[in-house]
Parts: structure tokens; C-alpha cells; sequence
């Protein structure tokens, strides 16, 4: 039993009971959870304050176990309507908790939902199921897939920037009615805590959503050369129809990556023009990078399963970047972000604009859009500073 400690009296509540509710929240990643198990107590308002964060009535610590376990089924599975219990890996052995994301799933699914609410302008989503069939060449469907989403390679490869590639793809992307919703700290309703995954794809047939993770390059990359790479990845998720957390390695040539990996690939570094570069040397393959606009470990794996270079060379190359970036100097503080572009990027922009003009027709107020859409970190006052931002 677990002693809830109430005006110096202790009341018991079954250890099975408190376990699976916390278990299956992100309260459970509390140091409070932990305390309690330890000490085998916990004080009414330590519990209160772990069931407001895992969003679980406080009532159900006191119910029945059957009565308790049937509840967090029933959570568990309209939670996952939208996203595949198994985490989807590629070269990865890491595995994604339900609770680890539970807050931002349900965030993104209500935003989906909001939005077919609010704007009937919506059609089907072309992208979802486009390459549910693969076809024999991955250069095939990377093909379909860039046509689909009006990106080009040469349009990509002129981008000044990694960051203005990845505007692009984003803008593309969003264009097409697929969701990109990025990770920014204190915006989103959950930490990432105690978790290392690149992302998610939820599932709608009209919007279907892509959460970039943006978090623990544990693979030593370069962060936004990779996140450019998981784009393009996750993007080719949704055309094959899979909805599930994903975490990927892309700093690894001992590992068997897949056909979704080759198909990214065949989106951002074109088999005709790696053959015609042939990076051989580690400056060739950085110099690759720039003009891809991805990490030189994504060229360096790409140029491997093409047969340019050999798995020896390959893994010679991946130990020499994983050097060099651990011994980059750390960079300083980031400076604050502004609320507006803090929303703006974890909500995404298209739907931002979306709402925005459902906010203009009066078809949601502005209270509920603060709240739903902002998650309450701007006011009224500050919408206009949003509708800039997004412009």
C-alpha cells in the first residue's frame, strides 16, 4: 500500500492502483512519483500535484484496480487513434514511452480536430498513402513524392542555408495540408525528459501531423542538417501511411537502414548527382553536404549504399565527424524567443494561418483560440503579433 499523508492522518491506497495510473502519464517521470515509491507515503498535496500534471482525476487513486485499469485502457486507446503504439526505428535500437510524448499527442490530435472543425476549405490529404505501395526503385518514389510536394532538388540545393532548406520543405510540405509542428522548449505541453526520438507522424486523412523532436543529437550531427534529413524521412512516413514515434541513427554504417531511409535520400541527395560528385575523401563529402543541405554522416551513408565507397571507408568517415563535432566549441545562451514565434513553430504556421482566418470569421473566439492554438502563451492583446509572424 502507499500512505496518503492527509492532516497528519494516513489514509492507504492500493500500490498496484497508483502505480498503473502514474505509469501510463507523464507524471511518472516526476521525482515525486519516485520519492513516493521509495518512502511508500506521499502528502494529499504532492498527489494532488502529480495528478494535475498527468491529467488523472484524483478520485480514480482511491477506486478499485479493475475499475482503474479499464480507465487507462480506454485513454490509451483513443490516445493512439492517431499514433502507432510501436515506435517506428531505423538503425536505431531506442524505443519511444507512451508517456514520454502522451501531453504533445493528445496536444496535436486536438489541434487536428480544431481545425476540421473550423475550416471546411479541407480536402483529402494527397500525400498519405501516396507510396503505400513501394515501388522497386526508391528513386521512383522519391521522384512521386517531390512531385507531389512541388520541392525540387535544384530548389533545395539553391537555398543559401540549411535553415532556409529547411523553411522550404517545411513550406512545401505544409502547402500539401501535412502538420509540421517543431520542439520548443517551454511552449509545448510536456518536456521531453528522459527520452531521445526524432519525432512523430499522427495520423488524419486531412491533416495529418509531423512533430520534429529537434532535441538530443546523440549521433554527434549537425543539428539542423539532420533535421532537414528527418524531414524528408518523416515526410516519407506519411506517404507510406505509418503513424508511430520514430527515432533514427544516422551516424552509424553497421546497421541495415531501410527503404524509407534510401527513398530520403534519393529526395535530397540524387543518385545521378552523388555519382557525378563521388565523394571520396572527407573534404569531398562535406563540400556534398553543403550542396545537399544535410549532414556530411547522411552523404557519407547515402554514398555507402550506392557503392561510391566502401562500409570501411564509411565508418571511417562517421568516426571522424562524430570527433569533430564533440570537440566543436559549445555554443553560448540562446537568446529568448518571442512568444509569437515560439507558437508559430511548435504549432506550425499553415495552422496558425488556418485558424487565424477561422478567428476572422468568428467561427472560434478569441479566448478559445489563445487557449487551443496558443496554449494560452499569448493573451488576446498579442494576436496581432502572431498574425505577422505567420504572414
Amino acid at each position: 500500500m502507499i500512505s496518503v499523508i492527509l492532516s497528519g492522518s494516513a489514509i492507504p491506497i492500493d500500490h498496484a492502483v497508483f502505480t498503473t495510473l502514474l505509469d501510463n502519464s507523464v507524471a511518472g517521470t516526476y521525482k515525486g512519483y519516485e520519492q513516493a515509491l521509495e518512502m511508500a507515503s506521499i502528502k494529499y498535496t504532492d498527489l494532488v500535484r502529480l495528478s494535475e500534471k498527468g491529467d488523472i482525476p484524483i478520485p480514480l487513486f482511491f477506486a478499485p484496480l479493475p475499475l482503474v485499469q479499464v480507465q487507462v485502457a480506454a485513454k490509451t486507446q483513443k490516445l493512439l487513434a492517431g499514433v502507432s503504439k510501436d515506435t517506428f526505428s531505423i538503425g536505431s535500437r531506442a524505443k519511444v514511452n507512451l508517456r514520454d510524448v502522451e501531453l504533445i499527442v493528445k496536444d496535436l490530435i486536438r489541434k487536428q480536430e480544431l481545425l476540421r472543425k473550423h475550416d471546411q476549405s479541407l480536402a483529402r490529404n494527397k500525400i498519405v498513402d501516396l507510396l503505400r505501395k513501394p515501388d522497386p526503385s526508391p528513386d521512383t518514389d522519391a521522384a512521386r513524392l517531390m512531385h507531389a510536394l512541388d520541392l525540387s532538388h535544384d530548389s533545395i540545393r539553391a537555398c543559401r542555408k540549411r535553415e532556409d532548406a529547411l523553411e522550404l520543405m517545411i513550406e512545401r510540405i505544409e502547402a500539401n495540408q501535412v502538420l509540421v509542428s517543431r520542439s520548443v522548449q517551454h511552449y509545448m505541453p510536456q518536456r521531453l525528459t528522459h527520452v531521445s526520438f526524432s519525432g512523430m507522424t499522427i495520423s488524419d486523412s486531412k491533416v495529418p501531423f509531423i512533430f520534429l523532436a529537434g532535441g538530443d543529437q546523440s549521433d554527434q550531427q549537425e543539428p539542423v542538417g539532420r533535421t532537414v534529413f528527418t524531414l524528408a524521412l518523416m515526410t516519407v512516413l506519411i506517404a507510406r501511411r505509418i503513424f508511430a514515434p520514430m527515432t533514427w541513427d544516422g551516424g552509424s554504417a553497421e546497421t541495415e537502414l531501410g527503404d524509407e531511409y534510401d527513398v530520403a535520400g534519393a529526395m535530397l541527395m540524387p543518385k545521378e548527382r552523388l555519382m557525378t560528385i563521388r565523394p571520396s575523401s572527407l573534404d569531398d563529402t562535406k563540400r556534398a553536404s553543403d550542396e545537399f543541405k544535410v549532414t556530411a554522416s547522411a552523404v557519407t551513408l547515402r554514398a555507402m549504399r550506392l557503392g561510391i565507397v566502401s562500409r570501411d571507408i564509411a565508418r571511417s568517415h562517421l568516426e571522424e565527424l562524430r570527433v569533430e563535432f564533440l570537440e566543436r566549441p559549445k555554443g553560448g545562451p540562446l537568446g529568448q524567443i518571442l512568444p509569437e514565434n515560439a507558437v508559430r513553430k511548435y504549432g506550425g504556421r499553415e495552422l496558425s494561418k488556418r485558424m487565424l482566418r477561422a478567428l476572422d470569421s468568428t467561427s472560434i473566439s478569441p479566448g478559445e483560440f489563445c487557449r487551443a492554438v496558443c496554449l494560452n502563451r499569448l493573451k488576446p492583446n498579442r494576436i496581432d503579433n502572431l498574425r505577422r509572424v505567420v504572414a
